[in-house]
């Protein structure tokens, strides 16, 4: 993306809490007027083999621990890649230290660390991005754009699926512990589902749902079911699994005119397409078109760039804590009604 000559991109040094697989994704997503200066995890190793991978002159700083990396006064903005239970609490400092953050989603445990958040956030004037990368897969970009432009009429409902298959030892891993996740397969994939669908539908104010666990052995769910729906009754209708054992990402959006149908985030998720379904006015076989991306995942890129414009030019976020707390609410609602505490 070329500079705006009117706006010449300003300069940002950015500090990493968080040196694992997610962290070394939006490491790598970064442009180039935004520069990777410092980084800090609690496992020490990851945090070495993270330098080793990316910093091969050794030009990024290792702090010795999160708080210290925050206060840096060399550092504007901080992205947050760390398990869900600590996501708020790093977040926070980040935001009474006066740092723009990108923080993962869900941006914490539960619905009361969003709130806190957001009152933070707005007493001390900081963009706080959560990273909800595939609002900016090129499918759901395509998808969106096609809804805007009322292409396939007044939109029905939604049917989704998101899962994987997990891998031996899963139920070992952290996001299968209550205690580090705040929850399952719904806060880890499910959340996906349930903000891609407010994107399209808006506010979901009635909550159906069970979460339930049939296979890995672990306090969390493995299967998350959803019914969900906005107050002039269009209906989200979701499924978020690590009981897959072949990784899938399928949403359907239903409108009066016509149909879109999204497949795939590429990589194990198979080629990332979309098709549109353009109804005929007699009914019958529809018109076909599909779009194929067959490039590698640049949600990341996107996103980030996304976020250091919002900073630039003060614009709202596309992918707010208010989003966050939002979908949140809906995951704890059906927690409660399927008998998982995952809060006490």
């Amino acid at each position: 993306m070329k500079p705006d000559k009117k706006h010449p991109k300003k300069k940002f040094n950015i500090g990493l809490v968080g040196c694992g697989a997610v962290g070394l994704k939006r490491i790598n997503s970064l442009d180039s007027n935004v520069k990777l200066i410092g980084c800090t995890d609690i496992n020490a190793y990851k945090t070495m083999q993270f330098i080793k991978n990316f910093d091969k002159n050794k030009n990024i700083k290792i702090f010795d621990n999160w708080l210290e990396l925050i206060n840096s006064p060399n550092i504007d903005i901080v992205i947050v890649a760390t398990p869900h239970n600590l996501l708020s609490k790093i977040t926070i400092a980040a935001i009474e230290a006066k740092k723009n953050v990108l923080v993962e989603k869900p941006g914490g445990c539960n619905s009361k660390d969003l709130l806190s958040m957001i009152k933070k956030a707005a007493k001390n004037k900081v963009k706080v991005h959560v990273g909800f990368n595939h609002r900016y897969h090129p499918s759901l970009i395509k998808a969106r754009k096609l809804v805007n432009d009322g292409v396939i009429g007044e939109l029905m409902f939604i049917r989704a699926r998101y899962g994987h298959g997990g891998r031996i030892g899963y139920e070992k891993e952290w996001r299968l512990n209550p205690k580090l996740s705040g929850g399952g397969e719904l806060i880890d994939q499910g959340i996906h589902l349930i903000d891609l669908s407010r994107w399209f539908l808006g506010e979901l104010v009635n909550v159906h749902g069970y979460a339930c666990n049939y296979f890995w052995n672990s306090q969390v769910e493995d299967n998350g079911f959803m019914t969900l729906k906005t107050k002039e009754n269009k209906v989200a209708f979701l499924h978020a699994s690590c009981t897959e054992w072949k990784n899938i990402f399928s949403m359907e959006i239903y409108g009066k005119l016509g149909k879109l149908d999204l497949n795939g985030l590429g990589g194990s998720y198979g080629l990332e397409k979309l098709t549109f379904y353009k109804m005929s006015p007699k009914m019958g076989p529809p018109k076909e078109k599909t779009w194929k991306f067959p490039l590698n995942d640049v949600s990341w890129n996107l996103e980030m760039r996304k976020f250091i414009k919002d900073i630039e030019f003060n614009r709202k976020s596309n992918s707010s804590l208010k989003d966050a707390y939002s979908a949140l609410k809906i995951i704890e609602k059906i927690y409660k009604v399927s008998g998982y505490d995952y809060r006490s």
